[in-house]
């Protein structure tokens, strides 16, 4: 898989966070708006236990790029 196209999935038994790499514009909204959750210099970078899925939601809708979304589990 080219490493531009990575898609990673991450849970926490009510939601799944995916990120698409190859739509991430690097905006950091997503930091900005949730940064407990949100943590680009750790792996994974996404930490979803550390906030609620309503504050989840909230902050992945406000990405530009689509590069985050939310799945039902």
């Amino acid at each position: 898989m080219n490493k531009d196209q990575i898609t990673k999935e991450y849970s926490n038994g009510e939601i799944t966070v995916v990120w698409q790499s190859a739509k991430c514009i690097h905006s950091g909204n997503c930091v900005r708006n949730l940064s407990s959750v949100f943590k680009p210099k750790e792996s994974p970078w996404i930490k979803i236990e550390n906030a609620g899925s309503d504050e989840i939601i909230n902050a992945v809708q406000k990405c530009p790029s689509g590069a985050l979304s939310i799945k039902p589990v």
